[in-house]
């Protein structure tokens, strides 16, 4: 993917480039220019009108649960995360086709509705996970009950919250089903919008069925990590972008499969931000999977170790602190030492570097846009933690709790 072409060359659904020599290059369409340029502050602006749209419409219909729900989740939308599955979806289209203007507009929207079940997944995740802070700010169902004071018990805050989720999940499958889209091209886009969102839920429930279980399998750890966060944020993005430019299916289904492993290792990623990261960058206290007794391959490996090797002690320590609410600084501090001492921080580390570059392989091997594929393996190593965002420290991407977001606006 190193060779330098032309980025606005036509490109065939398979990826090729079938214009030559004496055959006029058309010019991309002004669209496709600005999202190329900036797909994050692109797909910001188009959410920006959907969203006034939405919010207009909301407190049209009720004032109150428009101020209190519907402003809420315009406003956590607009201020986004790091808009990764946007940005995939879009370079994945341009990796294999250059849009015309109406193309390029579907994707722009398909992009902003991937982003709205993005915010529903998050306010709904912080609900059950009873979170307090989202991104450095107070949690939505926080902020609920702050508003309210000692009338907004934890109920009323958490209930309020699953409907702004709801809210948002509605606004996601108008902004898809008002896209244009040619009838094949919108067959092929729901039937992988449909899988998306259930291999979300599913991961989703693992989660929680893991901590009830206290299931400590690796096995389970991987499988939840594969349904709540890979696929849904790297595999099925790269997947819709492909099919909106058309690619036929093996091309979409290779670059589905080059996704999956770097999905996995932004989870892994995640799950080591969880115990050992930096609040100020990933805009959540550390230790709340811990607390929650949350089913990661990092506890999995730790615990396996710890009692492969009969030391008793690191595997009461761990007993004792997963799902402990009130599990103390000093408490964590003693966990943290136990994930490193038997090596499980480690071999995750080394696991996302190998997922990484398994993504990579995989990435290389497609015939697509070198350009535009440059601009995938950016995002890709992005995703997994092995490159920094500019003004950022490696391995500290903003950590978004299983449903994960990343390339923040310009």
């Amino acid at each position: 993917m190193g060779r330098t072409e032309d980025p606005t060359a036509t490109a065939a659904p398979n990826g090729s480039h079938p214009t030559g020599p004496g055959r006029a290059r058309p010019g991309p369409h002004p669209q496709v220019v600005a999202a190329d340029r900036d797909i994050n502050g692109t797909v910001g602006a188009l959410l920006h009108t959907l969203l006034a749209e939405r919010l207009s419409e909301a407190c049209a219909t009720d004032p109150v649960s428009g101020r209190d729900i519907a402003e809420r989740i315009a406003r956590f939308t607009s201020l986004g995360g790091r808009r990764l599955r946007p940005a995939l979806l879009w370079w994945a289209l341009r990796a294999c086709t250059l849009p015309d203007g109406d193309r390029a507009r579907a994707a722009l929207r398909v992009g902003a509705a991937v982003e709205l079940l993005q915010t529903c997944a998050l306010v709904h995740d912080d609900v059950m996970d009873s979170s307090r802070l989202r991104r450095g700010r107070p949690a939505l169902h926080v902020s609920l009950a702050d508003q309210y004071g000692e009338a907004g018990t934890h109920l009323f805050a958490g209930a309020a919250a699953v409907l702004a989720g709801d809210l948002a999940l509605a606004w996601a499958e108008d902004t898809l089903a008002e896209t244009e889209l040619p009838d094949p091209v919108r067959r092929r886009v729901r039937a992988v919008w449909r899988v998306m969102r259930g291999e979300m839920v599913a991961g989703q429930y693992l989660d929680l069925h893991g901590q009830v279980t206290a299931d400590r399998s690796a096995l389970l750890a991987l499988r939840t990590a594969r349904l709540k966060s890979a696929q849904y944020s790297a595999s099925r993005p790269l997947e819709l972008g492909a099919v909106l430019a058309g690619a036929d299916p093996a091309l979409t289904r290779r670059l589905a499969e080059a996704g999956a492993p770097a999905g996995l290792a932004f989870q892994l990623r995640d799950d080591l931000l969880g115990v050992f990261g930096d609040p100020a960058h990933t805009g959540k206290p550390a230790g709340d999977d811990i607390r929650e007794g949350k089913p990661t391959l990092l506890v999995a490996l730790a615990h396996a170790r710890a009692t492969a090797r009969g030391r008793l002690a690191d595997v009461a320590v761990l007993e004792a602190a997963l799902g402990d609410p009130a599990l103390t600084p000093t408490g964590l501090d003693a966990v943290r030492e136990v994930l490193e001492s038997t090596g499980a921080r480690a071999a995750v580390e080394e696991r996302i570097d190998k997922m990484a570059g398994r993504a990579l392989a995989r990435l290389d091997a497609l015939p697509l846009d070198p350009v535009a594929g440059e601009r995938l393996r950016g995002l890709l190593r992005l995703a997994a933690g092995t490159t920094p965002e500019p003004g950022r420290a490696p391995h500290h991407p903003d950590r978004e709790a299983g449903h994960a977001d990343t390339a923040r606006p310009h």
